[in-house]
């Protein structure tokens, strides 16, 4: 069984405590946590907890996911790990002429509207999580956020300030108004939310185990919106849809090993910073200290710069182990200056907004699981029967033919550049932590972030979870949180970083639920740790 590297010195230096215990659940949300224990209470496993909580963050944090997102899972079932990509496809009319024709020429799609939703695939993943691993009834999994949907919620801070800053961007998109602004504006904090639709259709989901989701009464309804408002997605689109199990990444640092989920999403930036950081000793220097932050956002620039390059989902010209391989990211290191910021481009590997949650049991199944709508609460287009809030994830795709990277070009059938990465950590080849960050762009340097935190400065998850963090834009560009240290600020622009401090908590540095295996979890159980950054809940029993 894998030690904690937090056994010595203070590896709680903030103030907020961890929990423990042998069955967990963290979430952004503590109504989503809270679903996830009422069916481990009841006898269910992980994955059922997971299925639950996921269910409820549709309902309990629309300005992140809904019914219509996509989904991705790492599932360590008590002798492995299992990957499950639940994306969804484009439509079979996508082509870079279709967005041609219809909005000149330009670089992307929409970023709102009907012509920037690819098939939802949350539900899918759900389905196919419980038919495999799931052990109670898959109906009963939906009950608790089909009851939060029909009693309502009260509105909570960090939900309503997203709330209130996307309503005027989207409120004129089909369906927002009436599904999000019932009094013509956004819910004030504390107020009472219902969302009575999304009720029916989750329990039509119970119901069919999601057979009417992609093949029946919701499906119609989704396509036949989509289409009375000028899009094209059909019902064969739809029914078409299957979520896929697949092959983790494996990247090795520091005698552990991080696992992601392989393009055509964006985790495997998180492997290549730390397969650059490995070639230097960061736990020399210290923890908060400029010249640690300056080698991390470097690393983090130089994996950037390759998985826009190269990440698609067909066509890679190079493969993942091309651009994971130990010679590659160490020339990448050399190009680090420890005395200057830099603006990296791309290397040539070729040799010769979203919701987080995590669940865990007493049996040793851990769940790390994402879903996201995308750009705030997505396409802003909401089916009004079923109350499906779609996602935007069209957006992340390429209408240009001749842009550089050709493997994330729109094409029919084929699914988009993907920012929500799922992580999992093991060491020789047994189960760490389950762990993941939300937002955007965001979660591959919050994941290397606090990694770095926890493996080399051995902080506790949740102390390296409130830790201040930094954000990479592009160039030279940084955002740094307001409570990071002064000295560590100056330092890093004497360095050349040029810094914006964000003194906002709301502006978007990620927010993390890490669980992290103690030792045998009927024994020694799990620690569990949840992000200030948002409203959420670490719990368990």
């Amino acid at each position: 069984m894998a030690t904690a590297p937090f056994t010595a010195g203070n590896p709680y230096p903030s103030t907020r405590i961890p929990v423990f215990a042998r069955n967990a659940v963290s979430t952004s949300h503590p109504l989503g946590a809270q679903a996830g224990l009422r069916m481990l209470w009841r006898g269910g496993n992980a994955v059922d907890a997971a299925i639950a909580a996921a269910a409820a963050m549709t309902i309990v944090e629309p300005v992140s996911n809904g019914l219509g997102s996509d989904a991705f899972c790492l599932l360590w079932d008590g002798k492995e790990l299992h990957g499950l990509n639940a994306s969804g496809r484009a439509p079979q009319q996508w082509t870079p002429d279709y967005f041609a024709q219809r909005y000149g020429v330009q670089s992307n799609p929409p970023r709102r509207g009907v012509d920037s939703i690819t098939v939802p695939g949350a539900v899918s993943a759900w389905v196919t999580m419980h038919e495999r691993f799931g052990r109670l009834p898959f109906a009963d999994l939906m009950e608790p956020a089909a009851e939060i949907a029909e009693r309502g919620y009260l509105v909570p801070p960090v939900v309503q300030q997203k709330w209130r800053n996307g309503a005027p961007e989207l409120s004129n998109q089909p369906g927002f108004r009436e599904a999000f602004l019932p009094w013509g504006r956004a819910p004030a904090v504390g107020e009472l939310f219902r969302f009575p639709a999304a009720a029916r259709a989750l329990r039509a989901i119970g119901a069919s185990r999601g057979e009417s989701f992609y093949q029946g009464e919701i499906a119609e309804a989704i396509t036949s919106f989509i289409q009375q408002h000028g899009g094209c997605m059909s019902m064969a689109d739809m029914a078409a849809h299957r979520a896929e199990w697949v092959q983790p990444l494996a990247k090795d640092y520091r005698g552990y090993t991080l696992h992601e989920i392989p393009p055509a999403g964006q985790g495997i930036a998180a492997q290549i910073a730390l397969g650059i950081l490995s070639n230097f000793d960061l736990a020399a220097l210290g923890v908060d200290s400029a010249a640690s932050q300056h080698l991390q956002i470097e690393a983090m620039k130089l994996a950037f710069a390759d998985v826009y390059r190269y990440v698609g989902d067909a066509g890679m010209e190079v493969t993942t182990e091309q651009m994971l391989d130990n010679a590659y990211l160490s020339a990448r290191a050399r190009l680090i200056d420890p005395t200057r910021a830099q603006d990296f481009k791309a290397g040539n590997p070729v040799r010769g907004g979203t919701i987080y949650l995590t669940a865990a049991d007493e049996s040793g199944m851990m769940v790390s699981f994402i879903q996201s709508n995308f750009a705030g609460f997505g396409s802003g287009v909401v089916e009004p029967t079923f109350g499906i809030s779609l996602q935007n994830r069209g957006f992340g795709f390429s209408t240009d033919p001749q842009a550089p990277n050709r493997a994330n070009l729109v094409a029919p059938g084929k699914r988009p550049f993907h920012t929500i990465i799922p992580a999992f950590l093991t060491q020789d080849g047994q189960p760490v932590m389950s762990f993941g960050v939300m937002g955007g762009n965001m979660q591959p340097q919050a994941h290397m972030q606090t990694l770095v935190r926890m493996i080399d400065y051995r902080q506790a998850p949740q102390a390296a979870c409130d830790a201040p963090r930094w954000r990479y834009n592009e160039g030279l560009g940084i955002n740094v949180e307001a409570s990071m240290d002064p000295a560590t600020v100056a330092g890093l622009q004497a360095l050349g970083h040029a810094i914006e401090v964000i003194d906002d908590p709301y502006q978007d540095f990620g927010a993390g639920q890490f669980i992290w295996r103690m030792g045998d979890p009927a024994v020694e159980g799990y620690q569990i740790a949840s992000d200030p950054r948002r409203d959420g809940l670490a719990a368990g029993f």
